[in-house]
């Protein structure tokens, strides 16, 4: 590509991660460099945080505040107007160290007498224990200052974060900014409403960083990567506001979100907004972009490519073959305010803390999945099922370009799963060449993962691993073709554990055909693999069918009927099905998530499976000593 080719800025938008950055437009930055186009990144999400709870921001928060009629207040805004001196104060040394500045400032948030506690400070209550002593010894210990500092800064800003909310904008959270908006919106309707309303406080910083991000990098292009749906909102309002300033600029709307909702995108309005929406890896899509801006290329040869043609939504898909993921370059995170990211410690739950604690360099080993079977999952969907991996003196090369740019020798693997033979090869090469990185991922709990596998990952650095139990059924592990036993997983997490290394179970419930027994025994063995040692962590969450996933493709395979979507020219994800199977699934998940949680502290591991639940259930099939059996079952 020429040095006059179109002038590329990659945005991150609010919201995503306020830890690290999202790794999409470092990915893409990459590789636009490597072929020669000039290309910087900004990370708007962060940027709009920062600002908001600046001195300016938090003053302007004030003002707002005190002008709420008596019918908006709420007691967040009154704590923040009484508590307003404090506050100000505090906000620039807790945002100081939870950015790493301020690492001593941790002795006097640990009084409890430094940061104003608003009503997120009301969940340590629980934790207080019979002789009134410190609520979060059983967290972090006699020796965890900086830990139980940065949960109580983490605190103080939620606390921030409701007293927006409450007085500005309803819709703002961390993560989800504004998701019902989009998730599984049929209608463009919401998105267009909230978009012709008069902006508010946040809505105008947002415009005020936009702007100033077109005057430093003055772009031909902008790329507004949306991987979830709490990110569409404020991608848009950017867009909007470049339509506004400069409509030459041409912009470009992907992602996760667009890649799994937008696929029959038809509503013309979106482009009002963007100037083009692209499916799937981002890379080829791209390059025929670029060319074609530079006249190299007619619109009928875009890849997988949506624009609009007067009235109607046009999509063009010139087959070309994807970039090969040898070939993809390196990911950079230049650009990017790496010292101002903020550690945050929100969730105890020692697995979830890994994605807001920490900056972590995001690295995909391979594209896709290799396994592309589980009946959950997009697996029609091109980044699961097209499978294809980089060699591992590629993958280890860009792992030493990464830690030589960023100065972080954190590693966050984030594919699907894992491949357990390219896991094998970077350890391998890791250890050959003597980098010492910290690294985490996703895999499948299969029983490729053998105890000296297990150890060989442990010494190139693997920290810890996460993996999905999901309904631990064998019945529904086999219907949901997981291809894993429950004994299998047994083994598995007991190998990492043995091993030194972190294990989470991703859990799931509601999957069609799972009775109430079902349920009670699947809580049953996630009680004995934490007792047997074999995992620290879970999660369980309510199972969602898709349109992309083979449950939504072949729904009598699964005995479910789907319910008719509503008709609309926008997003389409989740559906929604009848299950004939008579189940409280509401109720028990209650007892799954209070079990579950009381096991990860290890409180109640050896009590009756029945008590954790707040209906009637029938006792555990599961014989006593199943998990520890298992372990002591040759292989």
């Amino acid at each position: 590509m020429p040095s006059t080719s179109p002038r590329v800025l990659a945005v991150i938008p609010p919201m995503t991660q306020l830890n690290t950055p999202y790794p999409s437009t470092a990915y893409l930055t990459g590789f636009l460099r490597s072929r020669g186009i000039e290309a910087q990144q900004v990370d708007l999400a962060l940027a709009l945080v920062l600002e908001l709870f600046s001195p300016a921001g938090i003053t302007q928060l004030h003002d707002t505040v005190l002008a709420l009629p008596d019918a908006k207040r709420t007691p967040q805004t009154a704590w923040f107007a009484a508590e307003f001196s404090s506050i100000a104060a505090a906000t620039p040394r807790a945002i100081a160290f939870l950015q790493g500045r301020d690492p001593t400032v941790a002795h006097r948030i640990n009084t409890r007498a430094f940061l104003p506690e608003g009503k997120r400070f009301e969940t340590l209550e629980a934790y207080v224990d019979e002789d009134g002593g410190d609520p979060l010894a059983w967290a972090f210990g006699a020796l965890g200052l900086q830990d139980r500092a940065r949960h109580l800064a983490t605190l103080f800003l939620n606390d921030l974060a409701d007293v927006l909310r409450d007085a500005l904008d309803a819709r703002f959270e961390f993560v989800r900014y504004a998701e019902s908006l989009a998730a599984a919106q049929a209608h463009f309707d919401p998105l267009a409403d909230a978009l012709a309303a008069p902006p508010n406080l946040v809505d105008d910083t947002l415009r005020r960083l936009t702007l100033e991000a077109l005057e430093q990098h003055e772009p031909d292009v902008v790329l507004l990567s949306v991987p979830f749906p709490g990110s569409v909102y404020a991608a848009l309002r950017i867009a909007q506001t470049i339509k506004a300033a400069r409509p030459e600029v041409v912009c470009v709307l992907g992602g996760g979100y667009v890649n799994t909702e937008l696929r029959e995108l038809a509503e013309p309005r979106l482009f009002d907004f963007v100037d083009y929406v692209t499916l799937d890896a981002g890379e080829r899509p791209l390059l025929a972009l670029l060319e074609h801006m530079s006249g190299k290329r007619s619109k009928t040869r875009l890849v997988r490519t949506f624009w609009r043609d007067g009235a109607d939504v046009k999509y063009t898909n010139f087959v070309e073959p994807d970039i090969p993921f040898d070939d993809v370059g390196t990911p950079t995170w230049d650009g990017l305010p790496l010292d101002r990211y903020l550690s945050l410690l929100d969730m105890l739950n020692p697995m979830n803390r890994l994605w807001s604690d920490g900056r972590w360099n995001k690295l995909t080993v391979a594209h896709g999945c290799y396994w592309k079977k589980c009946s959950f999952c997009d697996v029609s969907l091109n980044y699961i099922s097209r499978y294809e991996a980089a060699s591992a003196e590629v993958l280890v090369d860009r792992i030493e370009a990464i830690v030589k740019e960023t100065g972080q020798t954190g590693f966050h693997f984030v594919d699907e799963a894992a491949p357990p033979k390219a896991l094998k090869a970077l350890a391998e090469e890791l250890i050959r060449r003597g980098v010492a990185i910290s690294w985490w991922g996703n895999i499948r709990f299969e029983k490729t993962f053998t105890p000296e596998l297990a150890q060989l990952l442990a010494d190139s650095g693997c920290i810890a691993i996460s993996g999905g139990l999901e309904v631990a059924s064998d019945r529904l592990l086999k219907l949901m073709k997981k291809g894993v036993s429950i004994e299998q997983v047994a083994r598995v997490t007991k190998a990492f554990s043995d091993a030194g290394v972190l294990v989470h179970a991703y859990l799931m419930y509601g999957f069609p055909t799972q009775t109430t027994q079902d349920t009670v025994d699947a809580l049953e063995y996630v009680r004995q693999l934490f007792e047997s040692g074999c995992i620290h962590s879970g999660f369980f969450h309510r199972f969602a069918c898709t349109v992309h996933s083979p449950v939504g493709l072949n729904p009598a395979e699964y005995g479910v009927t789907l319910q008719p979507l509503p008709e609309g020219r926008f997003a389409k994800n989740d559906i929604a099905f009848i299950d004939p199977t008579p189940t409280d699934h509401d109720g028990l998940g209650q007892g799954l998530k209070k079990g579950l949680y009381n096991f990860m502290h290890g409180i109640g591991v050896d009590s009756d499976i029945r008590s954790w639940f707040p209906v009637r259930v029938p006792k555990t099939t599961v014989p006593r000593h199943f998990v520890e059996r298992a372990l002591t079952t040759t292989r």
